[in-house]
């Protein structure tokens, strides 16, 4: 079966829906497929409420009810048009919990056609998990979801997890325990947070915060302080910086500076109790950072389908080489790049971590994706492209060094107004990386013409006592002698300056 036309799709999977039914918001996300790193086709949310009123009638309200059904009728409709070859249903404390839950899904499944799996407090944490493994690589620390009706709380440590609880203090739930009291809601969350020995193992780890209440104030955060990059994936805050932020959105004063326009009139009301949650959290816990995390229970639940082998790969190498082969004009030429440019790093007196590895294969798998672009904007293209896409497995350090290397593969060794502000995020030593692979990338595409077959016939190396005071050569196959020429040595003479290092070009004696 055909699916798309559309050749910048990928081929042979198939589009693929959640609805996520929780105790505040009903939510529709319809995903590109099954893989490693899905990619959102459709998103769309409704705030119903089904868990307000819950904490003193047990019960979920009427009109929240009839909001969510005809929220869902509208969902199965664009799953239908989006093509989802699969609906996966999920429903969460409020449905769980309800004395008229069971009526609400038999209801939700009849308007849905599909089974709806309700949770339990266990499943979500466990999904909450595997949402944060899916879009961190090799995350270690407590994972917390804050929902309206519940808090789950998981111990993550690469792609295992362990120790899940569920607390009833979703920002509803906070919300009616305390007859909207923030002091209260404080004390009620002190309260189940030191009953919880999840936290104890996190101290000076990283506590990974999903949510979207969570989110909504580290929106605030981005906005207070001017950040630049506006990618929810992966933002960091210091644990006391958080603390003290926290306390600015636990009071809420209308006269306050917080810039509360940005955030949904529905969320607001939630933002004091997910504030003092976090606080009292983190408290207890004092981990060294936060990282807030856009995957939660939707994509550990995708994850969990996948298999072993699939759940092992790396997020943002899978994605990049996906993106190579939607944008680039030769994937195999990208990959090429990344396999060599890791060869060539130790010449120019560079010792890689991990990480830099990570961020450096990505960066030449992408550095081909804005070609189609008027060539006077390739480069400013493929830095907002790169910095703004939807990638994981990606600090945002990490995210500013691959954006900017591509922007020097096509702007030059220069920063400017447009590369300044990702330089603050990357810091020096990941600028300077970027600069250097920038500028090796330039070298390279003069050779290769964006095409395979070319790059690995190269090699930088170190000079010999025959190479007229170079220190580095690039080494050339006999039979590309007319490669050479005036172009080639300006960009080996630029990246000469960059380096302090003085490099020619030559061919090969080897045969």
């Amino acid at each position: 079966m055909v699916i798309s036309e559309a050749q910048g799709r990928i081929q042979g999977i198939h589009p693929v829906a959640v609805v996520d039914i929780g105790s505040n918001s009903v939510r529709l996300v319809i995903y590109e497929g099954l893989n490693r790193s899905p990619a959102m086709l459709f998103n769309e949310k409704v705030f119903c409420g089904l868990g307000r009123g819950l904490a003193g009638s047990n019960r979920m309200d009427d009109a929240a009810i009839e909001r969510a059904i005809a929220a869902l009728r509208r969902f199965r409709a664009l799953a239908n048009q989006a093509r989802a070859t699969e609906i996966h249903a999920l429903a969460t404390a409020a449905a769980r919990e309800a004395d008229n839950g069971a009526d609400f899904i038999e209801r939700a499944e009849a308007t849905l056609g599909c089974s709806i799996n309700v949770l339990s407090g266990g499943e979500e944490a466990k999904y909450s998990a595997y949402g944060v493994i899916s879009g961190y690589h090799r995350p270690d620390g407590i994972a917390g979801d804050l929902g309206g009706g519940s808090l789950e709380l998981v111990d993550v440590r690469g792609h295992h997890y362990s120790g899940g609880v569920t607390l009833p203090l979703g920002g509803l739930r906070l919300a009616e325990l305390s007859g909207e009291s923030v002091s209260k809601a404080r004390q009620i969350a002190r309260q189940h947070l030191e009953a919880a020995n999840v936290l104890s193992a996190g101290t000076g780890r990283r506590f990974y915060a999903v949510g979207g209440t969570w989110r909504n104030i580290a929106k605030l955060h981005m906005q207070m302080t001017d950040y630049p990059l506006h990618m929810m994936q992966a933002y960091e805050i210091g644990c006391d910086e958080m603390l003290a932020f926290l306390d600015e959105v636990a009071e809420m004063k209308p006269s306050g500076k917080l810039p509360l326009k940005s955030i949904s009139r529905n969320r607001r009301p939630l933002l004091p109790y997910g504030a003092v949650t976090l606080q009292e959290t983190l408290r207890i816990m004092r981990p060294e950072t936060v990282s807030f995390s856009a995957l939660g229970v939707r994509e550990g639940y995708l994850f969990s389908l996948l298999g072993d082998d699939d759940r092992r790969r790396d997020p943002l190498l899978t994605a990049s080489r996906e993106l190579a082969v939607l944008r680039a004009r030769s994937p195999r030429h990208a990959r090429e790049l990344a396999e060599w440019t890791g060869a060539m790093m130790p010449v120019f007196g560079v010792e890689e971590s991990e990480e830099d590895a990570r961020y450096r294969q990505a960066a030449c798998l992408l550095a081909d994706i804005s070609w189609r672009a008027h060539p006077d904007y390739r480069g400013p293209q493929a830095l907002n492209i790169i910095a703004h896409s939807a990638l994981s497995g990606i600090s945002h350090a990490g995210r500013a060094y691959i954006a900017l290397a591509n922007y020097y593969r096509f702007e030059g060794l220069t920063d400017d107004s447009a590369s300044e502000p990702l330089a603050a995020i990357a810091g020096p030593r990941y600028v300077e990386l970027a600069k250097l692979l920038g500028g090796v990338l330039r070298v390279l595409y003069l050779c290769s013409a964006s095409m395979h077959g070319v790059v690995p016939r190269l090699r930088f190396e170190p000079a010999g006592p025959d190479d007229d005071g170079a220190d580095i050569v690039l080494v050339l196959p006999a039979d590309m002698v007319d490669f050479l020429g005036e172009r080639l040595d300006g960009r080996l003479s630029q990246l000469g300056k960059l380096t302090g290092r003085t490099l020619r070009a030559r061919l090969s004696s080897d045969g």
